[in-house]
């Protein structure tokens, strides 16, 4: 470890490997809400947050684990649950007026196809506008869940169908 007189420790959470200040600061130029989007082992978590200097506001969350309640009785943590999860952030975002975000995936590696842009189609197509590029989004087949079982696509429609009757 570094010493001396002219030694600065870093931030905590960056000491911790949590936050990049940089790409949160450049996030926070924008003016507009950010779409959290988390990814754990088990489950995917989208938030809109505000920025306020007391500290960020959530204005909507969601959590995959809580599609049960629209019938989803299949694992929380893979791509078309990722799309369902943003799918409702999306609409409450819209009810309660945030019509645009600029999506932060924090820490997490951009990889094209990825669960963390999944839930950014879902958001995109619930009606938010969020600046993306189209060729990083997962195709239209990994997001009902075609690759993992045919059960899932059965599923996903219906799920998806409660989601549009319940929240719209």
């Amino acid at each position: 470890m570094a010493h001396g007189p002219t030694y600065k420790v870093k931030f905590r959470r960056r000491r911790e490997g949590k936050t990049d200040y940089r790409k949160r600061l450049k996030l926070l130029y924008s003016g507009l809400p950010r779409a959290v989007v988390r990814k754990t082992n088990t489950r995917i978590i989208v938030h809109i947050v505000e920025y306020d200097e007391v500290g960020d506001k959530t204005l909507v969350y969601f959590s995959s684990d809580q599609l049960r309640k629209f019938g989803w009785d299949l694992p929380h943590g893979n791509v078309p649950s990722a799309y369902l999860t943003g799918y409702v952030v999306g609409l409450k975002a819209l009810k309660k007026g945030i019509d645009s975000a600029v999506l932060d995936i924090g820490l997490h590696r951009p990889t094209k196809g990825a669960k963390v842009f999944a839930a950014l189609k879902g958001m995109v197509d619930a009606g938010m506008d969020i600046p993306h590029s189209e060729e990083i989004l997962p195709d239209e087949s990994r997001i009902r869940g075609e690759h993992i079982d045919e059960k899932y696509a059965e599923v996903f429609e219906k799920v998806l169908n409660n989601i549009k009757e319940e929240l719209k």
